[in-house]
């Protein structure tokens, strides 16, 4: 299937490069590009894109409120966030809006191809550092006490399904998991997609959240 990608940058030079990259592959197609955040949002609308490329500081409506309307009128559109800085508060307002991934700018073109592939599969482009100063951010929020909260979904995981979303909220990687019980990757990252079918998430980060929020993760 072909991946139809929706550029938003104010810089028209960029829009232009990330088209010439993304039109040599063969599973890619660059169906449009936004200028501004408005835009971003309107087109989102109308073409429904797998990916949108979303630069976080764009005038008027930034990359973050686009991100969270895109995400709100088109709900199977995943974001990935670009930025020129690394600076934490923007990757934390744009997961929290609702993306699925945040990259920098410079980032090398094969790691942007293998990040939207990535995304568009379902599956979250965070860097490890970003995941666990997410769970930090999370941590003053988590109720005291133990046990899981009452949501039904819980009940639809399997009991190795279970583990690996316990592992997932403490913000180990694929690799980390099958180290730590013992499995094949492939079968983690099997894991790991049944795991968000049947919570009804749409990517890795939600999950995160969501095992600390049904008090899965011990907040010490």
């Amino acid at each position: 299937m072909t991946i139809r990608i929706l550029i938003a940058d104010d810089e028209a030079l960029l829009r232009m490069a990330f088209s010439t990259v993304l039109e040599a592959q063969p599973d890619m197609a660059a169906v449009g590009e936004a200028a501004d955040g408005v835009q971003a949002v309107r087109l989102a609308r109308e073409l429904r894109p797998d990916v949108v490329l979303m630069d976080v500081r764009m005038p008027g409506t930034d990359g973050i409120e686009a991100t969270r309307q895109v995400v709100r009128i088109s709900p199977r559109s995943r974001v990935l966030i670009l930025t020129t800085f690394d600076l934490d508060e923007y990757a934390f307002a744009g997961l929290n809006a609702g993306a699925s991934g945040f990259l920098l700018k410079n980032t090398r073109p094969e790691e942007l191809l293998t990040a939207i592939r990535s995304v568009a599969a379902g599956d979250a482009v965070v860097s490890p550092r970003i995941t666990r100063r997410l769970l930090e951010s999370l941590r003053p929020h988590i109720p005291d006490g133990s046990g899981a909260a009452h949501d039904e979904r819980l009940s639809r995981l399997s009991a190795r399904e279970r583990e690996v979303l316990i592992q997932v909220g403490c913000g180990l990687s694929n690799t980390e998991i099958a180290a730590t019980l013992y499995l094949a990757e492939a079968t983690v990252k099997s894991h790991l997609g049944r795991i968000l079918q049947k919570l009804e998430l749409r990517d890795r980060i939600q999950a995160v959240v969501f095992a600390h929020e049904n008090r899965l993760i011990h907040p010490a």
